[in-house]
């Protein structure tokens, strides 16, 4: 692989700061101490730098020579509202938040490109590096442009990067088209008649219900959606009930809907509402059904991908970057960028089998620190490329 020295001599301090991060995660629009580390290493580097983008982002500046294009880098800083099952030095030190992702390891890379850039200055232009609140839900890239972010830190196109478990160290996956899939949310309230475990015929059971909703969803995927086409539907909440012996009142279910093309979108978001009142129906339950719209898809352009693609080669070589990958499942609010700027959104991979593949959002993952130059690399490369000297 092609990765300066400086690079690999930072790598050490890089992997303190990854870890300060993964000691310390914060929730969406709470990360105020990783914005505040951001921005003194951002001011530390020569760069400008603002706050408060958004509600806690950071946008730090970089100008050098004549050039008046202008690129913007992004990551994302939080962290998930989950307990980490990790026991090294560097695991969580609050109790329900872990950087289940490895937003930790993406900030870390770009604090790298950024200074880096700044170091060798071997570009003309001006860089903006975003680094952005509250992508797990909570929209951070939409609020940072509602907050004029295209405005006060005008771009050409923007760049942005996920590490992925499913990918060997060293290879990089940038792909023309949809790569992320659009991301609904799901909030299914079933009201029945509550009673005695020992007389069920008594009572209506919501919770037997809801069991029928939950298999009755996976039909539509299953029977409605071509073979050829991508969807997901997942439960991931199912509330109902005190006691052992008490049939309840209400059960509250919630999941999570994803799709790759607008007219899937659309179909699921009329017929999910449709089935589950049926099925509530069917039981004697009443049905509260919201559905709300997500993340769009994230679409990377055909200019871009391409010119990612060839930046990527000369950190990591032409035979590691792929091109055709499957677009994944998961949602990514860079989808808000994508569709106000030419952009590429790309993957880093970071398995080595040896150590073990743990999936992103598992209580045991750790983002590995073996990427940190790489990412760093990789940022510096497509802004060098795309603002020549």
């Amino acid at each position: 692989m092609n990765i300066d020295p400086l690079l690999h001599e930072w790598t050490p301090e890089l992997t303190a700061w990854r870890r300060d991060f993964h000691a310390h995660p914060e929730l969406g629009y709470q990360e105020h101490r990783t914005a505040a580390r951001v921005a003194e290493h951002l001011a530390e580097f020569g760069l400008e730098v603002a706050t408060g983008i958004g509600g806690t982002g950071v946008v730090g500046t970089l100008r050098c020579g004549s050039g008046n294009r202008a690129i913007a880098l992004r990551a994302d800083m939080d962290a998930l509202p989950m307990d980490e099952a990790n026991g090294f030095d560097h695991r969580s030190q609050a109790p329900g938040r872990m950087h289940g992702c490895g937003h930790d390891g993406h900030t870390t890379m770009l604090l790298a490109a950024a200074r880096y850039l700044a170091t060798t200055r071997r570009f003309s232009g001006t860089v903006h590096f975003i680094f952005q609140p509250a992508e797990e839900g909570g929209g951070g890239a939409a609020r940072m442009i509602e907050d004029r972010l295209l405005d006060r830190f005008p771009f050409d196109a923007i760049f942005g990067a996920h590490n992925d478990p499913n990918l060997p160290v060293g290879t990089v996956s940038a792909s023309p088209g949809t790569v992320n899939a659009a991301s609904d949310t799901l909030t299914i309230r079933l009201t029945g008649k509550g009673g005695h475990a020992a007389r069920p015929h008594q009572a209506i059971d919501p919770i037997v219900a809801g069991a029928q909703i939950v298999l009755g969803l996976q039909t539509i995927v299953a029977r409605r959606v071509a073979p050829t086409d991508s969807a997901v539907i997942s439960i991931c909440t199912f509330n109902a009930g005190s006691a052992h012996n008490v049939i309840p009142e209400t059960a509250i279910l919630g999941g999570t809907v994803r799709t790759l093309r607008p007219d899937i979108q659309d179909q699921l978001a009329r017929e999910i509402p449709d089935l589950v009142r049926g099925l509530a129906a069917a039981s004697d339950t009443e049905a509260e059904v919201s559905y709300a719209r997500g993340y769009p898809p994230v679409v990377n352009d055909q200019t871009m991908a391409e010119a990612m693609a060839i930046a990527a080669a000369s950190v990591v070589g032409a035979d590691r970057v792929r091109t055709t990958l499957p677009a994944s499942m998961g949602g990514e609010d860079f989808a808000y960028y994508a569709l106000a700027r030419p952009a590429c959104f790309f993957r880093i991979g970071q398995s080595e089998p040896e150590k073990g593949n743990i999936p992103l959002h598992h209580p045991r993952y750790d983002f590995n620190d073996a990427i940190l130059p790489i990412g760093g690399a990789l940022f510096a490369a497509i802004a060098e490329q795309e603002l020549p000297a």
